[in-house]
């Protein structure tokens, strides 16, 4: 007896429908891996550029920060032993140094410069044990005074140690390689340069844990928060270049200025070696040696007390400034 045509009919309909479903569910499957893929890729490549920059970024710091010790436990201390002597100084009157004025070292100063100089030499001395490690970023971050706290009165030490944990920005670009989860705050959640650059390792694992079972919907949620995130990622980068930018830039200086300074400590040294400390049986020239070191021992002060970053970790105005700043004394210096 022949079947029925359309139950048949019906039959195959059914079975071209189940296989059309079968086939999309595969599809769309393959499409869901695609997405995670895609979204995994993108994370990691934002990563790994983060990553590079964080270490970079943090090297320079304490490149700087090591500069800064460096000058203050040599030339500045030296410059300091020498210039204590000194009796009678009246660096206004130093001839042909007007150009100066706003460079001269006051007692306030003076005492500052020393302190830290002190400071310098216990740290690098090793006398403050375990300091050197976690401090060298913080301290080319801040200014020297804000870094030791009211440096003339022997005070807080403890700041410099500790400016590396505490602040978030030195927490994160110090903190360890973002693979091993080195966020460097509770919860990963780090503040830089006013950008939110985390959970970063959290979103990472949601999208690699993503199953491809996952319908599609979710594989293209997964792969527009992955977009999201590496933006963060990628303009904290670019944060983190402008970091060692201006750390290189702040180095270079100093660089330049213990370059002229050092002459000028050794001709005051040499002037007091040969003629003593009364300023007044100096002449013209030996005036002018001891007012050029003065000054440029503050032109370093300058350079030393002003920070490259805020407490947010955005790059300050005034450290964009100062090459321009101590430009005078450089030059008026340079032709001592």
């Amino acid at each position: 007896m022949p079947l029925p045509l359309v139950p048949i009919a019906i039959t195959s309909l059914l079975a071209l429908l189940g296989l059309g479903k079968g086939i999309k569910a595969v599809k769309d499957n393959s499409d869901a891996k695609d997405y995670n893929r895609w979204a995994n890729d993108t994370v990691s490549g934002a990563k790994n550029t983060l990553e590079a920059s964080r270490k970079a970024a943090n090297t320079a710091l304490e490149a700087l920060g090591r500069k800064k010790l460096s000058v203050l436990n040599k030339s500045i201390s030296r410059f300091i032993t020498s210039f204590e002597k000194l009796k009678n100084v009246k660096l206004e009157d130093s001839a042909g140094m007007a150009e100066l004025k706003n460079f001269f070292l006051d007692k306030q100063s003076t005492a500052e410069l020393k302190g830290m100089s002190g400071y310098a030499s216990s740290i690098l001395g090793g006398t403050v044990a375990g300091a050197l490690g976690g401090a060298l970023a913080g301290f080319g971050a801040y200014g020297a005074v804000m870094t030791f706290g009211a440096a003339s009165t022997g005070t807080a030490i403890a700041t410099l140690s500790g400016a590396a944990a505490t602040n978030a920005t030195l927490a994160f670009l110090g903190g360890g390689s973002l693979a091993a989860g080195g966020l460097g705050m509770a919860g990963g959640m780090v503040v830089l340069g006013g950008i939110i650059a985390g959970p970063a390792l959290a979103i990472m694992g949601f999208i690699v844990g993503a199953k491809a079972g996952e319908n599609l919907d979710n594989a293209r949620s997964n792969y527009a928060r992955a977009g999201k995130i590496a933006e963060q990622m990628k303009t904290a980068a670019v944060v983190c270049k402008g970091i060692i930018r201006r750390s290189d830039m702040f180095e270079q200086l100093l660089t330049r200025l213990d370059g002229l300074f050092v002459p000028m400590v050794s001709g005051m040294e040499n002037i007091i070696a040969r003629k003593g400390v009364d300023w007044k049986s100096f002449s013209d020239d030996d005036k002018r040696t001891v007012a050029s070191a003065a000054s440029l021992a503050k032109a370093i002060k300058t350079v030393l007390d002003t920070p490259i970053l805020t407490k947010d970790g955005n790059l300050t105005g005034e450290s964009a400034e100062i090459p321009e700043e101590i430009k005078a004394v450089v030059e008026a210096c340079k032709n001592t």
